[in-house]
Parts: C-alpha cells; sequence; structure tokens
C-alpha cells in the first residue's frame, strides 16, 4: 500500500511544485551554474542508484556524508535550501520511478561502512530508502551510525500506513534539522 502512496505522493507533488522546481532550478544555475546534484547511494538489497538533489555545496566539493562536510563548501543559496529542507525536493523524482519511499532509512553512501554494516546486520537493506522517517524527525543523523540503524529499525518494526502518513506530516511541519555540518576552524 505504500508503494501506491508513494507513486501518488511524489506524482502530486513533483506536479504542484513544478514552478518551485524550476524557479529552485534557476536561482542554483546563478547560484553554482550546475543546480542538480547526483550522488551514487545504497539502495533496496544493497543496489547502487542516483539520488538527484538541488546543489547546496560548491561544484568541487568533496562526496562525504553531509556530517562530514565543511560548513565553508555550502553556497549561501545552498544553506537556505537546506534550512528549509527544499534541496530534499528532487528526491520526489526517486520515489516516483521506485529507487525510494517517501519514508525509510535515508540513503547511506558506500563510503559509509559503519553504518553499512549496522543496517546490513538489521536487515534494513530489504526495504526502500526514504526521505523522511524516526530518525529525521528525532534529528538523529548519520554521524551516529548505531543509533542510526537502531532507529531505523525501531521504525520499520512499527511500520504501517498510519505511521507512514505521521511521519510525512511531521516532516512537511518541519520536525527535524538534517544532518550536522562541521562548522569553520
Amino acid at each position: 500500500m505504500t508503494r501506491f502512496f508513494d507513486i501518488l505522493f511524489s506524482f502530486i507533488g513533483l506536479l504542484f511544485l513544478s514552478p518551485l522546481l524550476m524557479a529552485l532550478f534557476i536561482i542554483g544555475l546563478f547560484d553554482t551554474g550546475s543546480p542538480i546534484f547526483q550522488q551514487e547511494r545504497v539502495g533496496r538489497k544493497k543496489k547502487p542508484f542516483r539520488l538527484v538533489k538541488f546543489r547546496s555545496m560548491h561544484v568541487n566539493s568533496p562526496s562525504v556524508a553531509t556530517h562530514l562536510a565543511s560548513a565553508s563548501s555550502i553556497t549561501t543559496f545552498g544553506s537556505f535550501l537546506r534550512k528549509s529542507k527544499l534541496d530534499e525536493l528532487p528526491q520526489l523524482w526517486n520515489v516516483l520511478i521506485g529507487d525510494m519511499s517517501l519514508v525509510g532509512p535515508r540513503p547511506n553512501l558506500f563510503n559509509q561502512p559503519e553504518l553499512i554494516e549496522e543496517r546490513e546486520r538489521l536487515g534494513l537493506y530489504e526495504i526502500r530508502p526514504g526521505i523522511t522517517g524516526l530518525a529525521q524527525i528525532n534529528q538523529i543523523d548519520m554521524s551516529t551510525p548505531k543509533i542510526l540503524a537502531e532507529t531505523d529499525a525501531e521504525m520499520m518494526k512499527k511500520f504501517d500506513s498510519i505511521t507512514y502518513l505521521t511521519y510525512i506530516i511531521l516532516t512537511v511541519l518541519g520536525r527535524g534539522k538534517g544532518d550536522r555540518i562541521l562548522k569553520q576552524k
């Protein structure tokens, strides 16, 4: 049933948010010259997929987990995108085509062995990764791999349509701050 909601909500979101998506794309062109960011992430069954986001960092920034990124690599517009969570909107495309769900464990990078090991141990690669979930609304990020994986597993044990909708509503209402960024020294 959640796949049906994923398709419905992502299609409606892409359709109704297309003017906003286009405006952010154009502003992003002026900000970095390359407004779309794609990154290989670990998907369901540990298969790689290309996650799509609006670019919030300079083009030549290293491809690392957000909590390992330097604040100096984030552009001014990128900071706005991150705080408002608008950088995540292109992931509706990932949801529509089936790489992701709206709700599930945030997809990690292949260079995060501790998180991969924890998620594998808990069977979390049997499900689609998501844009939001229990960890995100409780401000748990990838800097604490064991806690993150355990929170994701807890979410999936109690997962149903009501929980799915609850996490989406809480995310839309602004719960969660996202991954922390290293401060400049």
